[in-house]
């Protein structure tokens, strides 16, 4: 094994160019298993004596140890490269490697605002001139819906039913929903509007973009985000904050506030329920009192 793991690097160096640091990453994580064997086998097996039993007891054996899930994977990259040069080169058979699964990562609570940092936020660009009158709509319109800043580029006019409150959104996959949109966001769109100017080249009528650059174009999505990093730098909120944070605080304010799940992955589009249970991360305040409120014996 350990002739094969110097064969592997010596290939790693002078066919593939690969950088020091990845070779010595590699070496390392070979040399980890190579241990291993040793210590629970008393040999180190040769690599086609290896199977997928033996790399996932190795396997448990981090898990136990409480290696970190992206230190687990990188190792089990490792191994999988290795024992695909071992069958080019034909020292093993298989790559027993194969078919194990990387550990799943965390996920990551979602960074949110409250109602009060949404509230400056949207207070924040001037009512006193036509680009000021535009990031407030599109700010609004993405809080209002809980819309993905590709979402909201991309509407049109034809997209809006003022008289029933809604935006047709296209979303991942070219999936449309409807979304319901609020008066705030409706009155602030029609300020917008009423100051719009398209260029000569950019379509009108229904398919005219909602939301436009000064010179007339549809917005891009990178706009969107330049717009918003200036507005942090005047409130002074959170510098994570991005435009899909909108879309975080509309679920969680909607959680937070009764919503259903159900309702919340409907209205953000979500296919999977799983996609949507990140955002039930409530505060442990509104928790025990939704808790006091509804059941018999908690007090």
């Amino acid at each position: 094994m350990r002739a094969a793991t110097s064969r592997f690097l010596r290939y790693l160096r002078v066919e593939r160019n690969a950088a020091d640091l990845t070779i010595k990453s590699y070496g390392e994580d070979l040399e980890a298993l190579n241990e291993y064997l040793e210590a629970v086998f008393g040999r180190v097996p040769t690599p086609g004596e290896l199977t997928a039993q033996h790399l996932r007891q190795y396997l448990a054996a981090m898990h136990e140890a409480k290696y970190a899930k992206t230190s687990i994977s990188r190792r089990l990259a490792s191994l999988r490269s290795f024992f695909r040069f071992a069958q080019r080169e034909g020292i093993a058979d298989q790559n027993p490697a194969k078919p194990l699964r990387n550990p799943r990562p965390d996920r990551r609570l979602p960074h949110f605002l409250s109602t009060d940092e949404v509230g400056r936020l949207l207070e924040a660009p001037s009512s006193g001139e036509p680009l000021g009158l535009r990031d407030r709509a599109i700010l609004e319109t993405m809080y209002s819906a809980g819309l993905r800043v590709s979402e909201v580029v991309g509407i049109n006019d034809g997209d809006l039913d003022w008289e029933g409150g809604l935006v047709r959104v296209r979303g991942k996959g070219r999936k449309e929903r409807l979304s319901p949109i609020g008066s705030h966001a409706t009155r602030a769109i029609e300020r917008w509007r009423a100051v719009r100017v398209l260029h000569e080249r950019e379509a009108t009528g229904l398919a005219a973009p909602l939301f436009t650059n000064r010179f007339g174009r549809r917005l891009t999505t990178r706009s969107v985000a330049r717009m918003l990093e200036k507005l942090l730098a005047v409130t002074g909120l959170d510098t994570r904050t991005t435009p899909h944070t909108l879309r975080h605080s509309f679920a969680t304010h909607l959680l937070d506030g009764g919503a259903d799940i159900r309702s919340v992955q409907e209205l953000l589009g979500h296919k999977s329920l799983v996609t949507t249970q990140i955002y039930t991360h409530l505060s442990t305040a509104g928790l025990r009192e939704a808790y006091e409120k509804a059941h018999p014996r908690a007090r």
